[in-house]
């Protein structure tokens, strides 16, 4: 039986587009590890929050909590995108919670044309990008890829006809109910500019991509359930001070409580919120408005 056509929903001026697959492109990408050996506390060690209200991240949160349409969400992505100096940026619903055979939705920056080619020849088969969302939780550069097969080098050769970006970074999102997303940004700097710029923008990725996560949803009318447990007082003033940049010993010292007491908090806190990890506590806490990041 020959597969529906795929479903595009464009916003006039932007480059966004939304897409609904088939059931014959399922999701098939494949990366390795990002290397990351800090931990995540060290990862989140950033300025105080009155030093970053102005941050790109703060900013983009500002952003997307007003979204409240596919077309607004669109426009959200193209000006993240802009506001960080990405070439492009994608997220692409993989899998929906339960639906093994789901339709997954897409918002991307890429050019149409690319879209367009890439749906028309089934590029899901030989992407090796999509097998992520089954593999980690951790952002994984492009760079790792593996590019010997002679498909893989002619897919990722026509794809820079299109100039959708010399780098990659894919970062795969898991939620509470068993819903896959990857969210995607790319960049033409030069090698070693790109790596700062992958390095400077990587703690606030990881929070954009479970916040978009929870938005896209949201808008689509793709979350079954939004219930979740309430957080205790420790557990939200933890977790809001994580997401401000203070470590654990930090936090301990500012409430006057053991480290280990720390860690407890924001595990229950992560458990209750369903979040696979802390990037995805704070973003899910951002967006269910407990606290502000």
């Amino acid at each position: 039986m020959a597969p529906d056509r795929p479903y595009f929903q464009h916003v006039t001026g932007e480059a966004a587009i939304i897409h609904q697959k088939t059931p014959t492109h399922q999701a098939m990408w494949q990366i390795l590890k990002f290397a990351e050996n800090s931990k995540p506390d060290m990862l989140l060690e950033r300025k105080p929050m009155e030093d970053r209200q102005h941050s790109p991240l703060s900013w983009s949160l500002t952003m997307l909590r007003k979204v409240g349409s596919s077309a607004e969400l669109n426009v959200a992505v193209a000006d993240i995108r802009d506001h960080y100096q990405f070439a492009h940026l994608a997220f692409l619903v993989v899998r929906l919670a339960n639906q093994a055979d789901a339709h997954p939705f897409y918002c991307t920056t890429y050019p149409e044309e690319w879209t367009s080619f890439y749906l028309d020849r089934n590029y899901f088969e030989i992407d090796p990008v999509i097998e992520l969302s089954r593999t980690g939780f951790l952002p994984v550069d492009w760079s790792n890829l593996d590019r010997r097969s002679v498909r893989t080098r002619g897919f990722f050769k026509e794809a820079a006809s299109f100039d959708i970006g010399r780098h990659g970074l894919t970062v795969p999102i898991r939620g509470p109910g068993g819903e896959r997303s990857l969210f995607s940004v790319t960049s033409n700097l030069p090698r070693a500019d790109w790596r700062k710029l992958r390095t400077s923008s990587n703690h606030d990725l990881q929070i954009l991509s479970h916040y978009v996560h929870e938005k896209a949803l949201s808008v689509w009318g793709l979350r079954t359930s939004g219930g979740y447990r309430k957080l205790s007082g420790r557990e939200q003033e933890c977790l809001q001070l994580l997401a401000n940049g203070l470590v654990s010993k930090r936090i301990a010292a500012r409430l006057q409580i053991s480290e280990s007491a720390v860690r407890l908090y924001l595990k229950l806190a992560k458990r209750k919120l369903d979040a696979a990890t802390i990037y995805q506590a704070i973003a899910r806490a951002s967006f269910l408005e407990i606290i502000q990041a």
